[in-house]
């Protein structure tokens, strides 16, 4: 019967392991767990990881079709992104070129040679490959790292001048191509050297002015135009610029379309880079079409400008008064028949009955002390050989008993003020100045009547006295002619007046204005100060906001063709001329060229003059928010001014 070995434990049990093996045991590690897949519906990975074995890197360079469609879609949703980088996926961008540079060289013509027939399902899916990934690298150019990244790729400025130079811009099989081509160009513009036109160089310059000055696909003349103006603008390439350049007539041409902001826009970046080149802007002063071109773009300030009408009101201080207080009634003075009344009159009644008749109680109102002096003195002092008179300090006292109400007081200054408070002059009633007699010359004795009927029934008792069967009128300054009774007894009331005011004009206001300043009611009316008007306020446009982008480019372009064609240069030196006394070496054949090139810049200049004369009126409707902006536009139409003399 066989013994069962006894099975060990514990530390004997791993001492006897350790003694029975012949290598190194190490300490147990537990393997760390790897996450499950992410098993949420609609989700899929993006393959973004940092490594050159990237799945979307990998289905590029298959050669197996839905491998390399699902890679551009993936991709097409990417690199809309800020975020995404050409460079964080290794070898992403030379994956992105194989298409596009098969298309440009030889995969372009499969579809050129058969215009009329559909593509075969292999080309056709070949075809849109190469525009995916075109559009990939697009649509990345506009970050700017990206931009800098392709700018610096060995291979993307070959890939643009072969498409450009290689494809037909009038295929409509190439139309998009070119477009991302050109829209990947103008990313990239700013390190791109285009090659001097005679020097047999590949040269994409010739298709891109040929698609802007005669393509019939409007979107390849807006960017061409656009991507041919941010070239020129980079120094290197303005001496490829030419003066009869046929994007030069395209941008002249479409320019009056203010409709079409996209291509308004691209004809004047292109302007402005042609006209910012010096030699370019003096040449096109020459232009048959300089002078149109320049109201084109004055026109274009004037649609775009956004103004608003301003309100300033002007009024001075003013008052108003009803219109029934407009005529001043003067004061009544003593008669002959009342000082004839009174100077008999013993005192201090006589000054009592003189105070009756001069003025009347008015507790709001007051009379200076010497003013009242003085009327007293200038009615009775004539007269003082006959009749004595008070001293001032006695007809003072009396009008407190003549006037219950009314006292002398001194008014505080400074200065102090010793008035009467409580009477004012009397006045003269309307009805005494408007129903006065005026017979015999005006100098009837009558007391004024009291009303028209009252005056016409004293008329004709003048005339009833009238000795003779025929009289002539003897009112005031009246020249009638004699005749009958009856007719005269008709023919004086011609000048009696009306009972009634007269009725104002419809558009009379009810109330008059005078200055603040001004005392009413006038001595004088007649040599009233003219008043200021009541209610005044000038009116004038302003810019409400500032120009859009078009229109500060459009103002560029002016200002450089004001200073070509105002701000000469002085003509250089000849070199067989004197200078500082050194006489030159004598070069005919170069004098004779200077010479001729200073005469057409100095006819070129006297050209724009003309046309900036010529538009100096639309200049003077241009309104700018910005000051410099504005004083720009004000120096232009002042130097229109002074070219009409010159």
């Amino acid at each position: 019967m066989a013994l069962a070995t006894p099975v060990r434990t514990g530390a004997a049990a791993a001492a006897a392991v350790t003694a029975a093996t012949p290598y190194r045991a190490y300490p147990h590690q537990q393997s760390a767990q790897r996450a499950g897949p992410n098993v949420t519906d609609d989700y899929e990975r993006w393959y973004t990881e940092q490594t050159s074995n990237n799945r979307m890197v990998l289905s590029l360079r298959s050669t197996i079709n839905t491998e390399i469609g699902w890679a551009l879609d993936r991709l097409h949703r990417l690199c809309t992104n800020d975020l995404f980088m050409l460079k964080s996926l290794p070898g992403l961008t030379n994956a992105l070129f194989d298409w596009p540079e098969w298309y440009a060289r030889e995969g372009h013509f499969e579809s050129e040679n058969y215009p009329f027939f559909s593509l075969s399902p292999e080309a056709d899916r070949r075809r849109r490959h190469a525009i995916e990934s075109l559009f990939v690298l697009r649509n990345s150019a506009t970050n700017e790292p990206n931009a800098l990244e392709l700018a610096e790729c060995r291979r993307t400025q070959p890939l643009i001048f072969d498409a450009l130079i290689n494809l037909d811009p009038d295929s409509d099989a190439n139309t998009e191509f070119i477009l991302n081509i050109i829209e990947l160009l103008q990313s990239i513009s700013f390190r791109i050297v285009l090659p001097p036109l005679d020097s047999g160089e590949r040269n994409p310059l010739q298709t891109l002015l040929r698609m802007a000055g005669h393509s019939p696909n409007r979107t390849l003349i807006v960017s061409a135009l656009s991507v041919l103006g941010q070239l020129f603008l980079y120094p290197p390439n303005v001496s490829r610029l030419q003066a009869d350049s046929p994007a030069l007539e395209a941008s002249i041409r479409y320019l009056p379309l203010f409709m079409d902001k996209p291509l308004v826009e691209a004809s004047l970046n292109y302007l402005y880079a042609h006209l910012s080149h010096p030699p370019m802007g003096k040449a096109f002063l020459l232009h048959p079409s300089m002078p149109s071109t320049l109201k084109v773009l004055v026109s274009l300030l004037l649609v775009e400008q956004v103004e608003e009408e301003v309100s300033v009101d002007i009024t001075g201080s003013v008052r108003t008064i009803p219109a029934n207080t407009t005529f001043a009634t003067p004061d009544h003075d003593l008669t002959s028949e009342e000082l004839e009344r009174l100077l008999p009159l013993p005192e201090p009644t006589r000054c009592y009955e003189w105070m009756k008749t001069m003025f009347v109680a008015e507790p709001e109102c007051e009379l200076t002390q010497v003013d009242f002096w003085n009327l007293y003195k200038d009615a009775f002092s004539p007269h003082v050989e006959l009749f004595p008179v008070l001293v001032a300090s006695e007809v003072i006292k009396n009008v407190n008993t003549v006037f219950e109400h009314a006292q002398a007081m001194v008014l505080p200054g400074p200065p102090q003020r010793f008035v009467v408070r409580g009477v004012s002059r009397r006045k003269e009633t309307q009805a005494s100045q408007q129903f006065k007699c005026q017979w015999d010359r005006s100098q009837c004795s009558a007391p004024p009547s009291s009303s028209a009927g009252e005056l016409y029934d004293h008329l004709i008792q003048h005339v009833n006295d009238l000795e003779a069967s025929y009289g002539s009128c003897h009112w005031s300054t009246c020249g009638a002619a004699r005749m009958p009774k009856s007719y005269l007894r008709l023919h004086v009331l011609t000048h009696i007046p009306s009972s009634q005011p007269p009725a104002r004009h419809p558009s009379q206001d009810d109330n008059i204005t005078i200055a603040v300043d001004d005392n009413y009611p006038l001595a004088n009316p007649t040599l009233r100060p003219p008043p200021p008007p009541r209610s005044t306020s000038v009116k004038f446009p302003r810019p409400a906001v500032d120009p859009p982008s078009s229109s500060l480019t459009a103002l560029l372009i002016i200002r450089n063709l004001f200073h070509t064609s105002f701000v000469a240069a002085d003509l250089a030196p000849r070199p067989d001329g004197e200078r500082f006394g050194f006489p030159g070496v004598v070069e005919e054949d170069d004098g004779e060229v200077m010479s001729e090139d200073y005469g057409g810049e100095v006819e070129g200049e006297r050209k724009g003059r003309r046309a900036f004369v010529g538009v100096r009126r639309m200049l003077e409707g241009v309104r700018m928010k910005d000051e410099a902006l504005a004083s720009w536009i004000a120096e232009m139409v002042d130097a229109g001014f002074d070219g009409l003399l010159q």
